[in-house]
């Protein structure tokens, strides 16, 4: 995969009237989103720091909706049926349906929606904020609606705090975004980027819970202030520091920026057994630098690659340490 970036993130064309809950389709529409993975700022970025982010083009969700006289009914890896018979668990993926129709003014007219994906759940990579794009860019289509960024953000949103309760928005604007991002306080400036980077991302093979650890750090912060607030704003500084290293292609600095976030990261007490497994395996096997990714006890770790070629060898040590399974990405020079 390669993600090239840019000198702007595009804005969506303005939206036009919405189609005739009547005039149905014979074939179903399409919409698709991309996952993310953050480099620097998970956890901080709740607390107003900067982040920086990726997206991941290899890994993608799409929604096909129809639509249907009454009501709502899904088809997916965790549920198929009626939204009435919908657990917990699908909730956010309802939540994107409803809001997306409110925004599109279908409110009057059932859908069904099919959703395939091959981004993983629970893993740190944006799972909740694709699904919500993903539909709401389907509804969208349905709709014959041109929905504004600001307007699949909000319904990426509503999908988030239901999955997650808090949420930043920074998921749900890297899955936007074709290229990678910095995120600070809600606003969005593409990256330069000076040399290609080559990152490996490996699923730890447990499933993490972004809303448990953020509580677990807004409880560690109300318990010590002083100490994890000194934590907080280290990982913003490495996040705003990382954008040098980013534009001058020094994968050497950012690398050892990785490595001493993820070190503050297990302070806060969002790494686990696994995670630190991989990102030691990582580092002996001479990774330029690696890291848990997203909200962490469980999920994913990114790891720096010199190269592509070191980089497949890395998945194979990576899977060996016990990685479920990998990834490899290249961000290009831009």
């Amino acid at each position: 995969m390669r993600i090239q970036a840019a000198s702007e993130v595009s804005t969506s064309p303005a939206r036009s009237h919405p189609r005739s809950p009547a005039s149905g389709a014979s074939e179903p529409i399409l919409g698709q989103a991309h996952a993310k993975a953050i480099l620097f700022g998970e956890h901080a970025v709740v607390y107003g720091s900067p982040a920086v982010a990726i997206p991941l083009h290899a890994l993608t969700t799409t929604a096909q909706v129809r639509p249907l006289a009454r009501g709502t009914r899904i088809h997916s890896a965790l549920f198929h049926g009626d939204a009435d018979d919908a657990p917990a668990r699908v909730q956010p993926l309802l939540e994107a349906i409803y809001s997306a129709q409110r925004h599109t003014g279908m409110t009057q007219t059932g859908v069904e929606l099919r959703l395939d994906s091959t981004v993983p759940y629970e893993r740190g990579l944006g799972s909740s904020a694709v699904v919500g794009v993903s539909v709401a860019r389907a509804i969208a289509a349905l709709a014959e609606v041109e929905m504004t960024e600001d307007e699949t953000f909000e319904v990426a949103m509503d999908c988030e705090r239901i999955a997650h309760g808090r949420s930043s928005g920074l998921d749900p604007r890297t899955v936007i975004s074709q290229v990678p991002i910095r995120f600070h306080g809600g606003k969005v400036s593409p990256i330069q980027v000076g040399a290609p980077l080559v990152f490996v991302l490996a699923d730890s093979g447990h499933a993490g819970s972004t809303a448990q650890a953020v509580g677990a750090v807004k409880a560690s912060l109300e318990a010590d202030p002083t100490r994890v607030s000194g934590l907080i704003d280290r990982l913003g500084e490495l996040a705003e520091g990382s954008l040098e290293q980013l534009a001058r292609g020094d994968g050497e600095t950012l690398g050892a920026q990785m490595f001493e976030a993820h070190r503050l990261l297990a302070e806060l007490g969002v790494s686990d057994v696994a995670l630190e497994r991989l990102v030691d395996a990582a580092q002996a096997a001479g990774a330029t630098g690696a890291k848990l990714t997203g909200g962490g006890r469980g999920g994913c770790v990114i790891a720096l690659a010199r190269d592509d070629d070191y980089g497949a060898k890395l998945e194979h040590v990576l899977r060996s340490a016990g990685a479920a399974r990998t990834w490899r990405t290249t961000v290009e020079a831009a």
